[in-house]
């Protein structure tokens, strides 16, 4: 039988066809994690919109307000490494397409939903629905591109997310004053199940291979970390603390967002547009702390983002209604600074052939922080007030600075500079 020719042995026309046909192939499976991350990251956080819509209905205080968000976040975080394991039988296709028809269903549930505790169940069915998005996406982003590629291949997919952020939660509160929430909330369920059926026609089914590949191409061993084990796995340990402490301080004020500014006079739709620039600011952060990282340094960057948060969250509390929508961009720009700097070492420090596993576990720490966070600022507000809480909350950015340090030496070894 005629041994097939390795790529190296193709010649140059042969190469470049093969590499064009897996660029289009790249292409589609970039375009399809990028849908379901939009999808996904809007479900999650127009529920700060509803958050203030539910309170007023069931009678909530802040710390049942906070445990519904909770509920969803805390399902999400639970499944990221079953999600992950699971793939590896299922497929990431299969999996990834179920997962988001399984969150789109939690909507339509939610809207006939007559009591609290039938909405804890179907947040909760929505956070387990969503838990595939993130391990499977960047573990089938990771696998599309590789070498110098993949760093714009995961910031484009991460950017896709802020996307959802700014158009989800914006089109539920407009909808939400014209058609009430139940009817929102099942308007939300159907359009995911329609990005649920375009999934299955843009993931190709080869991206669907579930169990790790034996033999690792060029471009794979080319982007493996150049780092000793030890010294990547303190790398790892220092991100998911960092994210774990970033996650939880925005996701606790994310959730009392909204009820600051009904305290400052906001309706509904000017609350759904507040959460729409603090989104806003938030994807052109991405941009502009890579900008400002590639100039000042990784480090100096995170110092000069933290210490914009606490001040700008200080800064949301004293001034008027309009003036702190108008601050809300810079707060959001501010706010993602952290993740957008630091999150995509992630891949540089796992073997691309556990890339897919490192996601899950460094999801798991940021999503579950996220999710004990709102449970715990609504449960601290009852007993203290807003105010306080968001001045500890402050307080509680800062520190991220002294976690930092272990990562200095780390992030130079990987040609990162300061």
């Amino acid at each position: 039988m005629r041994r097939r020719a390795t790529p190296a042995e193709l010649p140059s026309a042969a190469k470049a066809a093969v590499a064009s046909e897996r660029q289009a192939g790249g292409g589609r499976v970039l375009a399809a994690c990028c849908g379901a991350h939009a999808l996904h990251d809007g479900y999650t956080d127009l529920l700060y919109v509803l958050l203030p819509v539910w309170q007023a209905e069931f009678g909530l205080a802040l710390a049942q307000v906070g445990f519904l968000r909770s509920a969803y976040s805390g399902a999400m975080a639970a499944l990221q490494i079953p999600a992950g394991l699971l793939a590896e039988r299922l497929g990431e296709r299969a999996l990834l397409v179920l997962g988001t028809a399984v969150a789109a269903g939690a909507f339509l549930l939610a809207g006939w939903s007559g009591s609290y505790i039938a909405l804890v169940g179907c947040l909760a069915l929505g956070g387990l629905g969503a838990s595939v998005q993130h391990p499977l996406s960047s573990a089938l982003t990771a696998r599309a591109f590789a070498g110098p590629r993949l760093r714009t291949a995961l910031s484009t997919y991460n950017f896709s997310g802020d996307v959802g952020k700014m158009l989800f939660p914006a089109a539920t509160a407009w909808l939400v004053s014209a058609w009430q929430w139940r009817a929102t909330a099942q308007c939300m369920g159907l359009i995911g199940l329609a990005v649920a059926t375009l999934l299955l026609g843009l993931v190709p089914k080869g991206a669907a291979a579930g169990k790790a590949r034996r033999g690792r191409t060029d471009e794979q061993r080319s982007s493996a970390p150049a780092l000793p084990s030890s010294v990547a796995r303190r790398g790892f340990v220092s991100l998911s603390l960092i994210g774990i402490l970033d996650s939880a301080t925005r996701m606790g004020f994310l959730t009392l967002l909204p009820f600051v500014l009904s305290a400052k006079g906001a309706s509904l739709p000017a609350i759904g547009t507040a959460l729409t620039l603090v989104f806003a600011g938030g994807a052109t952060g991405k941009f502009v702390c890579g900008v400002l990282a590639a100039r000042v340094g990784v480090l100096r960057t995170v110092i000069l983002t933290e210490g914009g948060t606490a001040l700008g969250i200080v800064a949301l509390m004293l001034l008027p209604l309009t003036a702190a929508l108008v601050l809300l961009p810079l707060i959001g720009l501010a706010l993602n600074g952290t993740s957008s700097v630091l999150y995509g070492t992630v891949a540089e420090l796992a073997p691309a052939e556990r890339r897919a596993r490192a996601f899950a576990l460094f999801y798991t720490c940021t999503i579950g922080a996220g999710a004990v966070a709102p449970w715990l600022c609504g449960r601290v507000s009852d007993g203290i007030g807003l105010t306080a809480t968001l001045t500890l909350i402050s307080a509680a950015v800062f520190l991220v600075l002294p976690l930092s340090l272990p990562l200095r030496p780390i992030l130079r070894r990987l040609g990162h500079g300061r």
